[in-house]
């Protein structure tokens, strides 16, 4: 006597891994953040490790700061992290509440959410690549991340960083995608 094997169902395909759509630029940006996460002892990319490596790679994300000695604040609270003022962090997963759109191994749940924003943001612009500036302004717009706890202590101002990266010429954004 045979049984009928049952019937399993079709595996469901998974989400497109976010950092096959990166431009080379990006991915760089993502490993920096990788090593930073890794030196730290933390888990997972935070948007504090994406946003320090995007401030020590990306002319254009520095721009958007209001000159030298802003660059240079936001910065020195970066390199703090690691030296104390991110102890607290440590071994803590980041989660400002918003739901990522898929989950990713290795990265917080506001990394891929600001990931998904940056890969939006640069959909709107007609391009399917992130530049750093669409990883700035989805960073900067979620106010319970820990990259905006960041750019707040070093004096920083998100949504002034959002307003100035909202008025971003259309040519600038589509020339560089």
């Amino acid at each position: 006597m045979h049984l009928p094997l049952p019937r399993i169902p079709a595996p469901v395909p998974a989400a497109p891994d976010l950092e096959a759509r990166l431009t080379d630029e990006m991915a760089s940006v993502v490993a920096g953040a990788r090593r930073r996460a890794l030196r730290d002892g933390d888990r997972q990319i935070d948007t504090a490790h994406l946003l320090h490596s995007l401030m020590e790679t990306d002319p254009e994300v520095r721009d958007v700061f209001d000159g030298g000695p802003q660059v240079a604040r936001v910065l020195g609270y970066l390199v703090q992290r690691s030296i104390g003022y991110g102890l607290r962090w440590q071994g803590s997963v980041e989660d400002s509440g918003a739901i990522p759109l898929l989950t990713q191994p290795g990265w917080s749940p506001s990394a891929v959410t600001a990931m998904e924003g940056a890969l939006a943001r640069a959909a709107a612009r007609g391009q399917s690549r992130v530049r750093g500036t669409d990883l700035l302004a989805a960073l900067a717009a979620d106010p319970a991340c820990r990259a905006v706890e960041v750019l707040e202590h070093a004096g920083a101002d998100a949504d002034t960083l959002c307003a100035r990266l909202a008025e971003e010429p259309l040519s600038r954004q589509v020339s560089q995608g």
